[in-house]
């Protein structure tokens, strides 16, 4: 079984919540503006991993407006990472953003869309805020503070059994044929005639689906190879609304690891993890 994370002392880290929260209806802002215009689409590591100029323009704005409040701290950026910049998670404390997680939705105007933005504070993350501004669901923890949405306090379904639950995933961007094979073996773990889940849902955004565990909407999520900007703020809202977030081998999370298990309950979060066949990738 997982070891429970230790809660920072909370030195209070409301300022930076705050400043999250702010910068990240800013980004919404952009990103709905930007939703139904047309788009410069660019691929990254492969032809379905998309990017445009709408990510690259948010995540300068996040990362300025942080920077002029917070000259000390690091930062982590998807798309800073993806122009060359070293992704490197220390002891001070570091912002770890994703501007436009579900940029693939956002290139097809599908309104699952969120700006991802967690401050870590000695390899723990104390803050996490996750909005999309598409729908305007603004999706916040703090360490020892609880998860809401839009002010309201959430919670995870509580959900113990499979054949009552509902699962989350996603297919990640590799088309490599032994990955993707992988992928629906796994799936078919859960969704069988023997062992099944009521159905899965893949909503394009890690940071959500991460959501959605937490306001109870749906019970299981584990992915491979997501990155710490897709997962950081996530995450924390899982575990502040009563959740469990693991390795999928059912060891203690690692966000630099590229996977991550999260459940309504440890005795579900048991059951997918055994359940599982794993997948090694390369740390962040």
């Amino acid at each position: 079984m997982a070891t429970p994370v230790k809660v920072a002392k909370t030195d209070s880290w409301d300022d930076c919540f705050h400043a999250a929260v702010e910068v990240a209806r800013e980004a919404g802002e952009e990103i709905r503006r930007a939703f139904s215009s047309e788009k410069r689409i660019e691929t990254k590591s492969c032809a379905v991993d998309l990017v445009t100029e709408t990510d690259q323009k948010v995540e300068k704005m996040i990362i300025s407006t942080l920077r002029e409040k917070f000259p000390t701290h690091s930062f982590i950026g998807e798309e800073s990472a993806a122009a060359g910049e070293k992704v490197e998670l220390t002891d001070n404390p570091t912002w770890i953003i994703d501007p436009v997680d579900g940029t693939t939705n956002f290139v097809h105007g599908f309104p699952f869309v969120a700006v991802s933005i967690a401050l870590s504070v000695n390899k723990e993350v104390v803050v996490g805020v996750v909005y999309n501004a598409i729908l305007d669901q603004m999706f916040t923890g703090q360490i020892g503070k609880g998860a809401f949405m839009n002010g309201k306090p959430i919670h995870v379904s509580g959900q113990e059994d499979l054949s009552q639950s509902l699962l989350i995933s996603e297919f990640g961007s590799s088309r490599d044929k032994e990955k993707m094979d992988l992928v629906f073996s796994n799936l078919g773990s859960f969704l069988n005639e023997k062992n099944s889940a009521h159905g899965c849902r893949l909503l394009g955004s890690a940071a959500l689906d991460m959501c959605q565990i937490a306001i109870g909407g749906g019970d299981m999520y584990y992915q491979y190879g997501i990155h710490v900007w897709d997962i950081a703020a996530g995450a924390l809202i899982i575990r502040e609304a009563g959740g469990v977030v693991w390795d999928t081998t059912g060891g203690p999370f690692d966000m630099m690891s590229r996977r991550v298990l999260c459940a309504s309950s440890e005795k579900l979060a048991r059951t997918i993890a055994e359940g599982l066949t794993q997948m090694e990738l390369q740390r962040d």
